[in-house]
C-alpha cells in the first residue's frame, strides 16, 4: 500500500487524450461504487442520473492563464518562462507596483542573477534569484503586466500532450478552462470540470444540486513525479487556496443537514481536507495547501467525487486510492483500458461513490 510500484499500471499511449472531446458532455463516464468495487459505464451528461436533489457540488473556479512566455536572452538564444505563482506576483504588483514571481526558466544555459530576457510587445523580465530550481523574476513593462501576457502567452499545456498549442492557440485557451473558472492563477486546469457545459450545470440545479465554488490555484507540482520509493516520504508541492465566508457556510450547513458534499476534482479534494476541523467543518480564509493524501487517510468532509483517470505512480491516482480502496481502482482503471476510455487532462471522467 506505501510502495510506489502498488500505484502502477500499464496505459496504451494511444489512450491519452490529445485534444478534448468535441462535445465536453459527451465525454465516458465510469461509475464506481466505492464500497462494493461495482462498475458501471455511462456518458458524463448522465451525471444527474447519479446526482440527488440536495447534493452540495464543490466546483473549483481557478482559471488557467496563458503563463507560458517565448523570449529571448539578451545573447539571441532562446528562452521560456513560465509563471508559476500569479496570484503572489499580483500580490507584488499591488504592494510595490513591480510584478515579481516565481517562474522556471527553460534555456540552453541558466540565467545569471541580473540577467535579462525580452519578450514581443516591449515586455522583459530581470531574473532576480535563483532557489531550488526556481527562479524570481522581475517583469517590466510600459503599461499592464496582465495585457501583456494574454496577448503573447500561451497555454502551459501538461507534458504528456505531444503536440505544440500554436502560439496563443484560441481552441486550448477556451477547452482547457472550466465554464465557470473565474479567478485567474493556475497553470494547470482542474481537469474533471472540464467535462460541464452551462447547459448540464443548469440541468444539474434544476435537480436541486447546490454548487459552491472554491479556489485551488493548480500549480506545476501537480506533473512532478514522485521520486520515492515509499510514497509516506513524499513531500507535496505547496498551492494557493482560498474559500469565501459564504461557501465555508454553504458548506458546514450541508454537512450539519447529512447533505452529500461532492467534490468536483482532486483540487477540490485537497483543498476541502486540508482546511477541515476534526469536527467536520471547514475554515474559510485563504493560505497555502500542502496536504498529501494517500491510502490510510481519514477523511473528514467528502462523501463523493468526480475525477479524471490520472498517471500511474502520480499522488492524484494515491488520492483517489486513498477514497475508493487501490483495488477497486486500479481493477477499474483496467476495465476503462478494456473500454478505450481516454485518459488525463482531455480524457474521460469517472464517479465515485
Amino acid at each position: 500500500m506505501y510502495s510506489l510500484n502498488d500505484y502502477s499500471y500499464n496505459l496504451p499511449e494511444s489512450l491519452i487524450a490529445q485534444k478534448p472531446a468535441d462535445r465536453r458532455d459527451r465525454s465516458k463516464l465510469l461509475l464506481l461504487n466505492r464500497e462494493t468495487g461495482d462498475v458501471a459505464h455511462h456518458d458524463f451528461g448522465d451525471i444527474t442520473d447519479f446526482l440527488r436533489p440536495n447534493d452540495l457540488l464543490v466546483i473549483n473556479n481557478t482559471e488557467v492563464i496563458p503563463g507560458r512566455l517565448i523570449g529571448r536572452k539578451e545573447t539571441g538564444g532562446r528562452a521560456e518562462v513560465l509563471i508559476l505563482d500569479y496570484a503572489g506576483g499580483r500580490q507584488t504588483l499591488a504592494r510595490t507596483g513591480e510584478f515579481v514571481c516565481s517562474c522556471l526558466v527553460n534555456a540552453s544555459k541558466r540565467p545569471k542573477s541580473g540577467s535579462s530576457i525580452i519578450f514581443d510587445g516591449g515586455l522583459s523580465a530581470r531574473v532576480m534569484a535563483f532557489k531550488d530550481g526556481v527562479y524570481e523574476v522581475r517583469f517590466v513593462c510600459e503599461d499592464d503586466f496582465e495585457t501583456h501576457m494574454y496577448r503573447i502567452g500561451r497555454i502551459p499545456l501538461p507534458p504528456y500532450i505531444k503536440r505544440e498549442d500554436n502560439g496563443t492557440m484560441e481552441d486550448d485557451r477556451a477547452a482547457y478552462q472550466t465554464v465557470y473558472a473565474s479567478r485567474k492563477g493556475a497553470i494547470a486546469a482542474p481537469t474533471a470540470g472540464l467535462h460541464f457545459t452551462p447547459a448540464l450545470i443548469d440541468k444539474i440545479k434544476s435537480k436541486g444540486v447546490e454548487l459552491v465554488p472554491i479556489t485551488l490555484h493548480v500549480g506545476y507540482g501537480t506533473f512532478l513525479p514522485v521520486r520515492v520509493d515509499d510514497v509516506r516520504d513524499h513531500v507535496m508541492h505547496s498551492e494557493r487556496y482560498f474559500i469565501s465566508d459564504d461557501a465555508a457556510h454553504k458548506i458546514n450547513r450541508a454537512k450539519a443537514e447529512g447533505r452529500r458534499i461532492i467534490a468536483v476534482g482532486t483540487t477540490s479534494v485537497r483543498t476541502l481536507e486540508y482546511v477541515a476541523r476534526d469536527s467536520g467543518e471547514i475554515a474559510p480564509g485563504a493560505g497555502q495547501c500542502d496536504l498529501f493524501i494517500y491510502p490510510g487517510y481519514k477523511f473528514k468532509i467528502l462523501d463523493a467525487m468526480l475525477t479524471n483517470f490520472h498517471l500511474p505512480c502520480s499522488t492524484l491516482l494515491m488520492l483517489v486510492s486513498a477514497f475508493a480502496g487501490r483495488e477497486n481502482v486500479l481493477q477499474a482503471y483496467r476495465q476503462a483500458i478494456e473500454k478505450q476510455y481516454r485518459f488525463y487532462s482531455y480524457g474521460d471522467g469517472m464517479f465515485i461513490g
